[in-house]
């Protein structure tokens, strides 16, 4: 069996929920968020290359308008191991698309994993020891194998997944068969979640080979996957919009889940940046000069060193200057950001803003 392992980073990503300081010229995935000097997208692709054995097996596949700025931030990666999206069409389409291609190229045994190219981790080593389980395991068994997170607060803001029956340990790490996978839940039930046990986060991190997944992608979402087949990429912006876990994960009875903590954050909105940064020390997060009275709780950013943010009696705020935008919110309502952009979109005084 071929054991080679080929690791997929998905970067089409808008990251629209860190506007302003992401936008379509410079995605999350091309900033640091955490201090230091490399991008997202770069941290993601150092932890990668060693259990990958070189840039040679390492693939990206993003879309047509960032494809540049993803070549400049890894200009080691080999032409042919980066996929352009010519139109986003979801991860189903990218999974489908990616997988293909390896197996073309390195046969049905090719063992493939896809990570997102905007998550932060903690331990380099434990994530390592995790896939060299998720790895042997795709190897032995026809399975599609997930990492989850095991939680340590009843999150709301992500999706959730059971386990069900073990089936041995893998890398000295115990995996189980995937029950169910859940939805974001309501504050209560991801406080049941938490105190049964039994579920993880959804890190939306995947290990499998790739005839495994081609084929339960031909039995639970021929809509994507034969397409591709018959037509090769020029079909991709004709393909549905969904989501792997939605086409394939919710529906397959070959999931496995690995529930492990290496320190993980998604950095869904600005929130992560306090998870990652707050000092006991400081009553804010503060990644900006910033002069503040009876301020407490604040999250306050300025890309320009020299802008100077002064604040009076704000508690639990996000507040953001960019270029030309300042962006005030509360804590508790930075998902709607999105909906902001929406707004931006309609008028054309503000598409410059995007």
């Amino acid at each position: 069996m071929n054991n080679l392992f080929f690791p997929v980073i998905l970067a089409g990503g808008k990251g629209e929920r860190f506007w302003p300081l992401s936008r379509l010229d410079r995605p999350k995935q091309f900033l640091s968020l955490d201090g230091s000097s490399r991008s997202l997208l770069q941290a993601t692709a150092d932890r990668l290359l060693t259990l990958a054995g070189g840039w040679e097996n390492l693939w990206v596949i993003t879309s047509s308008p960032i494809a540049q700025g993803v070549r400049e931030q890894l200009p080691d990666l080999p032409v042919a191991n980066l996929l352009i999206e010519s139109e986003g069409r979801d991860t189903a389409a990218a999974v489908a698309w990616t997988s293909l291609e390896i197996k073309k190229r390195y046969g049905e045994d090719a063992i493939i994993g896809f990570f997102p190219a905007d998550h932060w981790i903690a331990d380099q080593e434990i994530f390592a020891e995790t896939l060299a389980a998720a790895m042997d395991l795709a190897a032995k068994k026809a399975a599609i194998v997930t990492l989850g997170i095991k939680p340590n607060f009843p999150s709301t803001g992500y999706g959730y997944i059971e386990q069900g029956e073990k089936i041995g340990s893998f890398n000295n790490l115990p995996a189980y068969h995937v029950h169910r996978f859940t939805e974001k839940p309501d504050r209560e039930t991801a406080e049941t979640f938490l105190s049964t046990g039994r579920f993880s986060w959804n890190s939306g991190m995947f290990v499998f080979r790739a005839g495994v997944v081609l084929e339960e992608l031909r039995t639970h979402a021929p809509e994507i996957i034969k397409p591709l087949e018959q037509h090769g990429p020029d079909i991709y912006p004709q393909l549905p919009k969904k989501s792997i876990d939605y086409a394939l994960m919710e529906k397959t009875s070959l999931a496995y889940v690995l529930p492990v903590a290496f320190g993980w954050d998604d950095l869904g909105d600005w929130n992560a940046i306090e998870r990652l940064l707050k000092q006991s020390d400081n009553p804010n997060v503060e990644l900006a000069t910033h002069v503040g009275l009876d301020t407490q709780g604040a999250i306050v950013y300025a890309s320009n060193p020299d802008d100077v943010i002064v604040t009076i009696g704000l508690e639990d705020v996000v507040i953001v200057r960019d270029r030309n935008v300042t962006l005030v919110v509360k804590k508790d309502r930075t998902q709607e950001i999105k909906q902001i952009l929406k707004i931006l979109q309609t008028d054309s005084r503000f598409t410059g803003l995007l």
